[in-house]
């Protein structure tokens, strides 16, 4: 893009020099990359960013809180495998943005975080601009990279350097800094272009080495009870295909982590979720494909993994440093997934041994045994409605919708509809990932929406939902198809504790009895329903999904039913001291 500088007065030129200005080229490095989706909240200095940018055909998308926009921008990432684009105002509104890219980067999901900041010379003598900030400084430890630009013709190297460092190796979070004079700097149009770059393979192939794989390769067969556990890095390389050859070829049983759940289907004859204390325990050789040791998995050590001492573990990340951060790992693969595998597959040839037959049958009929007592409490119909109850009927309708989106967050509300809930493809359910956060549930949704086309079922906890629940008017004036059901409960965990010191307030679990949250969505325009039941809840999703119109189901739960911090609950101490 370019404008035309209007002839000065005292000039008699008879051309005029076509110049563009940091608007354009900021616009015009992002699309030359194909990023052409941004999700954020207008302001100074970057309003009219948006508008030119939504002008020039970009599709921009703008919420009602920077953090939320920040959670789509990270899971359009996580989806597309480029960086999803969060667009902020300065100070506050950066501050807002950066929980979200602090949280891209934990999750290893690839974001940048664009915002609007105060001129330098003002900032660094702290001489009190307009929400003066160094946020610079302040973005560099929660991130991957930041970086500042203050010359118009950086801005092509600058997004060039931001895409790369997003993507590459361990995927995550990158923060650029434009101060507000960046966007007014004009420069000659043909050099401007020039300054551009698109970069070339962001995210190469990482091979291992041969020495590594024949490592692996002799710890794997010389397990007796071995099991691989998938994380979500699996779904995130995309390489769907090698991962089920290797898991199908191998016979090994599966765990999938809550975001790899879909990669093989959660029905498949190897997945030993349903028996997921028996593997984890029992286990002697444990094959990590993309997942962390982290303390969704106990850190690879104490009760849940039986005795210490009694496992190898394989590990395939693209980060090297991640190998032994918890325990020692005896077979590290550093590389991308799909490459390890791809290794791993040839050079396990045509006579790799399969499982042991007694390992087998240990886990299938542990699974079966877990499947019946959990199939018997999912066909319950009380009312009001438990956590099985209501997850039962949306389990069924998903299992008739497998192209649909799932997005799941809450306490009790994330952890049983973790195993309740099957899935049949990959990267259909977006949840709260390895920090637990609380909020991503409304970014998540629409991003799925935007990015996938595809409808989308967003299963909120009550509590959970309150942290984003204003987006709905996003969802409704983008007019997504995101249906929205809030587990309600009446409170943080259940509705039913108590204050006994008597100056009349409620304890600090517990929210207001009975709440219609389907109004809120009534008030946007949006389809609001009130389910007491499992049919009316069973008819209202399956309605919403068939028509695509925003909808939110206010489905109403025993509020006796949740357990305190869901099954987490020995994260949270409590106090033994009597006063």
């Amino acid at each position: 893009m370019s404008v035309e500088l209007q002839e000065r007065p005292e000039s008699k030129a008879e051309t005029e020099e076509q110049l563009t200005d940091g608007f354009h080229l900021l616009i015009d490095a992002l699309k030359l990359n194909g990023l052409n989706t941004i999700y954020g909240v207008p302001g100074i200095p970057i309003t009219d960013f948006g508008r030119l940018a939504q002008a020039s055909g970009m599709r921009v998308l703008s919420f009602r809180h920077e953090q939320h926009a920040g959670n789509a921008a990270a899971i359009a990432g996580y989806l597309t495998k480029m960086p999803g684009l969060c667009l902020t105002v300065s100070a506050p509104g950066f501050l807002n943005g950066l929980t979200a890219l602090a949280n891209a980067t934990t999750n290893c999901f690839p974001m940048i975080l664009l915002s609007g900041s105060s001129e330098r010379e003002i900032v660094d003598l702290q001489q009190g601009d307009y929400e003066e900030m160094d946020q610079l400084a302040i973005a560099k430890p929660l991130c991957k990279a930041a970086f500042r630009v203050l010359h118009a013709e950086d801005i092509g190297i600058a997004v060039a350097r931001a895409i790369r460092a997003a993507v590459s190796g361990r995927p995550g979070g990158v923060y650029l800094d434009l101060p507000a004079k960046l966007f007014g700097q004009v420069m000659n149009a043909d050099a401007g272009a020039k300054s551009l770059v698109k970069v070339i393979d962001p995210a190469p192939e990482q091979l291992p080495s041969q020495a590594s794989v024949k490592r692996a390769l002799d710890v794997i067969k010389s397990a007796k009870k071995p099991l691989i556990i998938l994380g979500k890095g699996a779904a995130y390389a995309q390489a769907d295909d090698v991962v089920k050859s290797f898991v199908e070829k191998s016979g090994i049983p599966f765990l999938p982590m809550s975001m790899a759940k879909g990669l093989l289907p959660d029905m498949h004859q190897q997945n030993a979720g349903a028996a997921r204390s028996l593997v984890l325990k029992e286990s002697d050789v444990v094959i990590m494909v993309g997942a962390r040791l982290n303390w969704l998995l106990s850190h690879g050590k104490g009760k849940s993994w039986g005795e210490p001492g009694s496992k190898r573990f394989v590990q395939i990340d693209i980060e090297p440093r991640e190998m032994d951060s918890n325990v020692e790992i005896a077979a590290p693969l550093v590389g991308d997934i799909g490459s390890c595998l791809g290794e791993l597959l040839t050079a396990m040839g045509d006579q790799f041994p399969a499982a042991p037959d007694g390992w087998i049958s240990a886990v299938n009929t542990k699974r079966e045994a877990n499947t019946a007592k959990m199939n018997q409490r999912l066909g319950s119909d009380t009312t009001p409605m438990d956590f099985h109850t209501a997850l039962g009927a949306l389990r069924e309708i998903m299992q008739q919708r497998p192209d649909a989106m799932l997005v799941n967050e809450g306490a009790n509300t994330l952890d049983f509809a973790r195993s309740i809930i099957n899935m049949s493809k990959p990267r259909k359910r977006l949840d709260v990932g390895t920090w637990g956060i609380m909020g991503i549930g409304m970014g998540a949704a629409v991003a799925a929406a935007v990015e996938t086309g595809h409808p989308v079922l967003a299963v909120e906890g009550d509590s959970a939902f309150g942290f984003s629940g204003m987006e709905v008017e996003t969802i409704c004036r983008y007019n997504l198809p995101v249906c929205i059901v809030v587990f309600n409960n009446n409170g943080i965990y259940r509705g039913t504790d108590e204050n006994n010191n008597g100056d009349g307030d409620v304890a600090p679990t517990v929210f207001v009895k009975n709440s219609r949250y389907d109004k809120m969505m009534e008030a946007f325009g949006g389809v609001g329903v009130y389910a007491t039941t499992r049919d009316e809840l069973t008819t209202a999703v399956n309605e919403a999904m068939d028509t695509g119109k925003p909808t939110l189901i206010n489905a109403v739960i025993d509020e006796n039913a949740g357990t305190e911090s869901g099954r987490i609950g020995n994260l949270n101490p409590q106090s033994v001291v009597k006063k």
